[in-house]
């Protein structure tokens, strides 16, 4: 069993920066891919980023690339997500997944993700 919980949420303006933290418990978190995902009101939760089990691979998605970064620190037990250069259209709760069923790859889609936190918001504002 795996819990994640997000923290680092928040209200910044524009081009302004946040860095989401998901803790998570478990023995399975260092064998694992991580993801981020998020979702906006009226919306379908989308991926974000994900994180290979040893750090060494990532993925984002190409309306965040170049701003954000996934990364991730075993030891702490905890995946990070460095989001610059914010944009209104970031506005969103801003989910922490763990795609417990994998190792080598690094999924993007929600299906392959079988832990999920609760969420953090994260609003810009204009």
């Amino acid at each position: 069993q795996v819990q994640l919980v997000e923290s680092g949420g928040g209200l910044v303006q524009a081009g302004g920066s946040l860095r989401l933290s998901c803790a998570a418990s478990g023995r399975i978190f260092s064998d694992c891919p991580m993801g981020w995902f998020r979702q906006a009101p009226g919306k379908e939760r989308e991926f974000v980023a994900a994180v290979s089990w040893n750090g060494v691979n990532k993925l984002h998605a190409d309306s965040v690339k170049g701003r954000f970064t996934i990364s991730r620190d075993n030891a702490k037990n905890t995946v990070y997500l460095q989001m610059n250069s914010l944009k209104s259209e970031d506005t969103a709760v801003y989910y922490c997944a763990a795609a417990g069923k994998y190792r080598y790859v690094v999924p993007k889609r929600l299906s392959e993700y079988d832990y999920w936190g609760q969420g953090t918001q994260v609003a810009v504002s204009s």
